[in-house]
């Protein structure tokens, strides 16, 4: 819901203004889940909620997923803040998840 979109898009700008890093790490915790962000140059949030412990996989998996972003983004008939419809995208996206999230 869009309540909860607000909820964390506040709490991730809480996080922004105490870092100049991109990757914040975990900004929350839903029940067993840890909620860690990132937000691009750009000021685009990527969102997880997940168990993993090991701070470099979610780092270095944020990082390749914000590379896919910016191809996406450079596409002259991308629509800035549309959804990404691209099925290269979400399958390199899921490879991702496997190698990093799993």
């Amino acid at each position: 819901s869009s309540g909860i979109n607000a909820e964390y898009g506040d709490m991730i700008d809480e996080h922004m203004w105490t870092t100049n890093n991109m990757y914040l790490k975990i900004v929350d915790k839903f029940n067993d889940w840890n909620v860690s962000a990132f937000v691009t140059a750009g000021k685009q949030r990527f969102i997880i909620l997940h168990d993993v412990k090991n701070e470099d996989s979610i780092r270095q998996f944020f990082q390749e997923v914000y590379e896919l972003y910016i191809k996406i983004a450079m596409n002259p008939f991308y629509e800035p803040n549309s959804p990404i419809t691209s099925q290269v995208f979400h399958q390199k996206l899921k490879i991702l998840c496997r190698r990093y999230l799993i």
